[in-house]
């Protein structure tokens, strides 16, 4: 399905696995940190995020997995890292704060209601505060018919360019695509 307003495609309801399932299909991915491959691939929001930094800065990984990674990466550079998987680091506490910058990749096509996802993801950010989103974006129906990543049955919804611009202008938020599938939204201040 595909909304008329904000262009997100997303899979009904009644579509989705199971808590179970997810965790399951979760449980099967190797994220390990000391990973050259997958440390490159977390190095493409690492980067840009980082150079938009000042130093000493506190955020949140959230969704980062079993293994988090990108976590440890920034706490290289001196900032300090909060963790958040509904899975593995369920500490809602995390919830409660607010940071200079928070980061999910691979994550928020995960996120069953998304509307409520970014807004409390929005609400945790401090003014000038940044989130960074790493995720594929659908280009056109045609690409999605044969994409790869729709076939991930716990990918629930999908984003273009079109549903960030629209998310951006909703929440009044400074929007800079970084690359096919990386996004840097920064709160105003």
């Amino acid at each position: 399905m595909q909304c008329n307003v904000c262009k997100l495609v997303f899979v009904p309801h009644s579509y989705w696995v199971g808590a179970d399932d997810e965790k399951a299909i979760y449980d099967l991915h190797q994220n390990d940190d000391n990973d050259k491959g997958y440390r490159q691939f977390l190095s493409r929001i690492a980067q840009p995020l980082l150079e938009r930094l000042s130093s000493n800065m506190h955020g949140l990984d959230f969704g980062c997995g079993p293994g988090p990674t990108l976590s440890k990466m920034l706490e290289e550079h001196g900032h300090k890292v909060d963790l958040y998987d509904p899975y593995y680091f369920n500490d809602k506490g995390v919830m409660e704060k607010t940071y200079d910058f928070i980061c999910a990749t691979e994550v928020i096509e995960h996120i069953h209601n998304p509307n409520q996802g970014l807004t409390t993801l929005f609400k945790m950010l401090k003014k000038g505060g940044w989130l960074g989103l790493m995720t594929k974006m659908v280009i056109d129906k045609q690409a999605f018919s044969s994409w790869h990543y729709k076939n991930d049955l716990t990918h629930v919804c999908f984003y273009s360019r079109d549903t960030f611009e629209f998310i951006a202008k909703t929440y009044g938020y400074d929007l800079t695509f970084i690359a096919n599938d990386v996004v840097l939204f920064k709160k105003q201040i």
